[in-house]
């Protein structure tokens, strides 16, 4: 399937990967990836094409009623892991427990939140990467120029600030399918 995935993602699609094009299921066991900017349903696909095509395997958290019945088993198997979101558990300190409690973990989110345009990333991505110990790599949704760009693992430093700062000039002049959302 990579093959096809391939196909599709450079001589359908046209895009190409840029940066950290070395990060394999070797090199980084345990990480957050943050996908910026997320403003259309089209992300999800070019995601999924990406990890087939720099052959990695992702994971994403759901509420744990969708783990049930028909497509608990599909969503497990595409990397899905459930979350009690109902309880008075911490969620960070929940979604932490994930990364020690499986040798392979690479949690894939958007720090908007949504999909419509935000001022502010929602913040639970940052506090999960340091509860956990385990780096942020970056990757930018750029449909402007058909690409995405991969960072280098970065630990966060406990200054959230500066972090984001940093980080947010890792997307700078990146635009999503909805250039008005970006």
């Amino acid at each position: 399937m990579r093959w096809l995935a391939k196909f599709i993602y450079f001589k359908l699609l046209g895009w190409k990967v840029v940066g950290n094009t070395n990060m394999s299921k070797d090199t980084v066991k345990k990480a957050i990836i943050i996908a910026v900017p997320h403003t259309s349903w089209h992300d999800f696909y070019i995601g999924v094409l990406l990890r087939k095509v720099i052959d990695i395997k992702t994971n994403f958290i759901g509420k744990k009623e969708l783990f049930f019945g028909p497509f608990g088993w599909y969503l497990k198997a595409i990397g899905g892991a459930p979350i009690n979101r109902q309880t008075k558990e911490n969620k960070v300190e929940a979604i932490a427990k994930l990364f020690h409690n499986r040798e392979e973990f690479r949690m894939t989110l958007a720090p908007e939140g949504t999909r419509k345009k935000v001022e502010q990333w929602r913040s639970g991505f940052y506090y999960i990467a340091k509860e956990a110990n385990v780096p942020i790599i970056m990757f930018t949704l750029d449909f402007e120029n058909k690409q995405n760009k991969i960072s280098e693992p970065f630990y966060p430093t406990g200054n959230i600030e500066e972090d984001f700062k940093f980080m947010k000039s890792f997307y700078k002049g990146v635009k999503g399918k909805i250039p008005e959302y970006s």
